[in-house]
């Protein structure tokens, strides 16, 4: 066999053994007959009764020729006999035997001359059927082959784990001559820690009898080479036809091409999953930094231990791409670590401006508009990498050895520049990574982009409606008021909400809120279209129903807007209040003593829908009371019903005395999230006392 093997048996003392049968020469039942030396059987052996089919009374004391050869064979046995007997040299070879039933069977056949201790001479035929014995011969050789040939390492361990026999495969695997396993111990041929898994395998199928296939693949190196391999074990037991365990069967497949696929192909899914992610994670809000952060959460640590996220300054400021010139300034926008590093404290903190000279890859970056990778990172490298000398140094004790740098690119302008470093993690980056971090970055920039496009008109539109809301005049006759403008938040657009305090004659004055359902610089311009409209109407002393009236006509020619609208008018003078709404919620009025309430209107028409009459309402406002007047956005939320919201409004209220200041501030505070998706205009006014000029009381 061309298989190393050891002798299991070679201990120095006699093995117990069993008086079962068992082992080869039972299973071929090797029939042993012993020939005086005129050819007579005197001996007769269990086996020859089963091979030849006599009992031993009936064989014992007859001439062995008779008995079992035919007749026409009888001249060349007795030849045979005779030279066995002479020269005593054996005899072997295949022979036709007469059966006791009169059939004919080939045995294999060992003749040989034996002496006994007073010189006389015998012969010893030893026979087996010969179709059994070229059976085990095939299977034999069939085997040896196998094992000799098979690229799977197969090694045979005793009770002890100690190595019997090792094929070539696994000679070849191990990388140590198969003469240099036999006799010693699993653990000292495979000393890495890993096999201790197998090594506890070992054991439990030696004990259990339950054989583990393919269920341990072990990862390392052997003394045969440095590269990386993966082995997949089965393990067998090993028992004699009696049950008793000889040992351990250790078959090896290298799985390494498997396992390497396996790898790359859960490596890619991997990837796909951040990509997704990203997709998902990125972008939630249209707020830069937000993004931002949003990027450096995607990438750590699935990706990198810490990530930078940086832009122009140039573009957040004017949107122009920064000069080619001289250092870059940029804009740290993001730090992520997975864990607490040196190395994000070299990288520069969110809202930092810094300068980075034309000699740095930051620089290059985003000057070439392409991606940077340095797999094997040397002091040289993070010097190129860092802002300055004292940010190297962070990064050199941190341990980073390999890093990425990805151009921000959105609709072909570079906004900036995202940095990926690996110090803990001890993989190098490579192109796949480098691949990846670009793909993140890209859809960043598109978000950042966004962010910063939305940002600027969002910044135009509430420049222009805060220039459209107006200042409060210096005296109002029999008032005091206070009020609030709220804009959405930076993810959502400038909305129409506005108010107006408008002083006219008789000591009167007008309190306006309006909604301009819409967003952006077109529902603020319209907005300040209809402010303007309405203090134009104010000045003409009309009914409010009136000037609703013709607000409504005006909106109407305003091409897809409507509009909300509640328009007061309060006389000191007759201490009421002359009030009408178009499609607005009702306002609430607080008097002293008593329980906040809404006020009973007729709620009209949105502006805007044309052909239907507006009403005037008309009640008594005595001094200390209150009219609360607002616009949706400080009650409507996706979370709660109206008329829930409208309670707590008139909940908040309570208290009458409360300086006016104070109100807004609560009213906002309690009624509004930071996420809501509506602006908000809210005006209180309260009475004052009021003793009219002598002027008036002289008409």
């Amino acid at each position: 066999m061309s298989v190393a093997e050891g002798n299991p048996d070679d201990t120095g003392k006699p093995e117990e053994r069993s008086s079962q049968p068992s082992g080869l020469l039972d299973l071929l039942s090797v029939a042993a007959v012993l020939l005086d030396a005129e050819g007579r059987i005197v001996l007769w052996s269990p086996q020859a009764e089963d091979l030849y089919g006599y009992t031993a009374q009936e064989a014992l004391g007859q001439y062995a020729a008779p008995l079992l050869v035919h007749e026409q064979h009888w001249d060349l046995v007795i030849k045979q006999f005779a030279e066995v007997m002479e020269s005593g040299q054996s005899w072997a070879g295949a022979f036709p035997i007469r059966h006791k039933d009169g059939s004919t069977r080939l045995v294999e056949l060992r003749n040989m001359r034996l002496l006994d201790d007073r010189g006389d001479f015998y012969a010893l035929g030893l026979a087996t059927d010969s179709p059994t014995l070229r059976k085990v011969e095939r299977d034999v050789a069939l085997s040896t082959r196998l094992i000799s040939q098979s690229p799977i390492g197969l090694a045979i361990l005793d009770t002890d784990l100690r190595y019997l026999a090792v094929n070539p495969a696994l000679e070849q695997m191990h990388g140590i001559p198969a003469k240099d396993h036999l006799g010693r111990h699993y653990r000292e041929i495979m000393t890495s820690a890993k096999f201790e898994v197998p090594e506890v395998a070992m054991r439990q199928v030696l004990e259990t009898g339950i054989p583990m296939v393919d269920q341990s693949t072990i990862v390392g190196h052997t003394p045969a080479d440095d590269h990386k391999h993966a082995w997949s074990i089965s393990l067998y037991r090993l028992d004699d036809p009696q049950g008793r365990v000889l040992g351990v069967a250790d078959l090896v497949v290298d799985v390494t091409d498997r396992y390497q696929a396996a790898m790359e192909a859960a490596e890619a899914r991997r990837r796909l999953a951040l990509i997704a992610d990203g997709s998902i994670r990125i972008g939630t809000t249209l707020e830069v930094e937000q993004t931002a952060q949003e990027l450096g959460e995607v990438t750590v640590p699935e990706l990198a231990d810490v990530v930078a996220v940086n832009v122009l300054d140039s573009v957040l400021e004017d949107g122009h791409p920064a000069s080619r010139d001289g250092p870059t300034l940029f804009r740290a926008l993001a730090v992520k670590a997975a864990y607490p590093t040196e190395a994000a404290e070299a990288a520069d903190p969110p809202g930092h401006l810094a300068a980075y000279d034309t000699d740095r890859l930051a620089t290059q970056c985003v000057r070439t508009g392409r991606p940077i990778l340095i797999t094997h990172a040397d002091n040289n490298d993070l010097a190129r990498l860092a802002r300055d000398r004292h940010a190297a140094t962070l990064l050199a004790r941190a341990g980073v050895h390999s890093y990425m740098l990805a151009p921000l690119t959105a609709r072909g302008q570079i906004l900036g520049f995202v940095s990926l470093t690996r110090a803990r993690n001890p993989l190098p980056f490579d192109e796949d990574d480098l691949a990846l971090a670009t793909e993140l970055a890209s859809r960043a920039a598109v978000c950042i982009d966004n962010a910063r496009t939305h940002q600027s008109v969002r910044n135009a539109a509430e420049t222009l409606q805060r220039s459209l809301l107006p200042e409060h005049p210096p005296h109002l006759p029999g008032l005091e008021v206070a009020s609030r403008y709220r804009p959405a938040q930076a993810t959502y657009e400038i909305g129409g909400d506005w108010y107006d305090v408008l002083p006219l004659d008789r000591d009167k004055t007008a309190l306006v809120v309006g909604d301009v359902m819409g967003s952006g610089i077109d529902a603020a311009a319209t907005m300040g279209r209809l402010r303007t409209a309405t203090s134009a109407f104010a000045d003409l002393d009309l009914d409010p129903a009136q000037v609703l009236q013709h607000l409504d006509k005006i909106t109407s020619g305003l091409e897809h807007y409507i509009a909300t609208c509640v328009y007061a008018v309060y006389d000191p003078h007759r201490a009421d209040c002359h009030i009408a709404t178009a499609g607005h919620l009702p306002p609430a009025l607080v008097r002293s003593g008593r329980r906040p309430e809404l006020l009973d209107l007729p709620t009209g028409t949105p502006l805007g829908v044309g052909g239907v009459a507006f009403e005037t309402t008309t009640f008594d406002l005595g001094p200390g009371d209150q009219l609360v007047l607002y616009t949706d956005g400080l009650v409507e939320t996706r979370h709660h019903p109206i008329d829930e919201r409208l309670e707590t409004l008139l909940h908040l209220l309570d208290r009458p005395d409360r300086p006016l200041e104070e109100t807004c501030d609560r009213l906002l505070h309690e009624l509004r999230r930071p996420d809501d998706p509506d602006d908000v205009a809210l005006l209180i006014a309260r009475v004052q006392p009021f003793m009219p000029s002598s002027e008036h009381l002289q008409r």
